[in-house]
């Protein structure tokens, strides 16, 4: 062996020895998918579901497949513009309300409206199921991935308790959506929007009296402090309401993926990944509620008979929403009447 040969080998030997582990598996990243949302990086959703899911999906490609999160809006714009970033092609995979751009995804709206949700795992079963069955159009240039909700959402005040509509009448309301808004104000409240973050001020300098969250939002914004009462439905009565939420990646990347990498994204989406990211929800939902306790506040239940009496205030919005859904090409007595049958079949 020459000089120089033995040179060249004892470099070759330096390299190899030089790389990373995670560069010499069987197959290095050959694809890397942004994934996009809003929360902070310290939120349950990232750091239990997102960045788990992640390396699942790494390890289920042996490494073939590297899913990089970027929480907080990291790579820019609002959230009402992350399913755009994702048909765009700004993020490859996004995590979106369908509530913050009203009216454009309305089957995915749907278990947004009031007292459509038990808990988050069961609800999010029947979205998916729902969204399989009337909305495989509604997302045109995306692959939606799974679709689930949060647990039902609590009325949180600052001292009031409420047993009737009446004990609603005047309160200063903060309300999660368009549609619960609507709800809340026909049983009296003077309803407000605007988001959580100013929604802390608002309770803090007494702008307004309450809000409307499930417990999962509790100690991000540290509500249990601002507030002294959690008035929740009686168990067994649906929740108040539950926003809904879409994972959805670009359509072209996605399909550009090679069949055994578009195996690993099927098998790590769709019905079975929509009630893990439920069941998930409903864990952060005891976490909430815990904190609420630990903090001394009073939990007050609703009774069953009262908030049969509110879903009957709320006939005329799914009215609205029915005549929306005819409007948008859909039979929509059909869709709320389905949505109902297959959140009542799960219990």
């Amino acid at each position: 062996m020459t000089r120089l040969t033995r040179r060249m080998a004892l470099a070759t030997m330096g390299a190899a020895l030089a790389t990373p582990a995670y560069l010499t598996k069987a197959h290095a990243a050959e694809v890397t998918l942004r994934l996009h949302h809003f929360l902070p990086p310290v939120a349950p959703m990232q750091t239990r579901f997102f960045e788990v899911w992640g390396k699942e999906i790494s390890d289920a490609s042996d490494g073939a497949i590297e899913i990089q999160i970027f929480p907080a809006m990291q790579l820019g714009g609002k959230p009402p513009q992350l399913a755009d970033q994702a048909r765009q092609g700004i993020a490859d995979i996004s995590w979106s309300l369908p509530v913050y751009t009203p009216d454009r995804f309305p089957l995915a709206e749907t278990f947004a409206l009031p007292f459509m949700v038990t808990n988050a795992e069961k609800t999010s079963v029947a979205m998916q199921a729902l969204m399989d069955e009337f909305g495989t159009d509604e997302y045109r240039g995306l692959k939606p991935l799974a679709f689930h909700t949060h647990d039902g959402g609590k009325l949180h005040t600052r001292g009031k308790q409420i047993n009737t509509a009446a004990d609603i009448t005047g309160l200063k309301l903060r309300a999660p959506n368009q549609a619960t808004g609507e709800m809340l104000a026909g049983l009296g409240a003077e309803t407000v929007f605007f988001p959580v973050t100013e929604m802390v001020v608002g309770l803090s300098n007494g702008v307004i009296d309450g809000c409307c969250l499930p417990y999962e939002v509790v100690p991000a914004f540290k509500l249990q402090e601002l507030t002294s009462i959690t008035n929740e439905p009686a168990a067994g009565s649906r929740g108040l309401y539950a926003n809904t939420f879409a994972l959805v990646m670009n359509e072209r990347r996605y399909e550009g993926l090679s069949d055994d990498l578009r195996k690993v994204i099927d098998d790590h989406s769709g019905p079975e990944l929509s009630r893990r990211i439920g069941a998930q929800f409903d864990e952060f939902e005891a976490f909430g509620k815990s904190v609420v306790e630990k903090q001394g506040n009073e939990i007050h239940t609703i009774p069953a008979e009262e908030i049969a009496k509110w879903r009957e205030t709320a006939q005329p919005i799914y009215d609205a929403w029915i005549a929306k859904l005819n409007d948008a090409g859909h039979d929509g007595a059909a869709v709320v009447a389905r949505a109902n049958e297959l959140l009542d079949a799960q219990g």
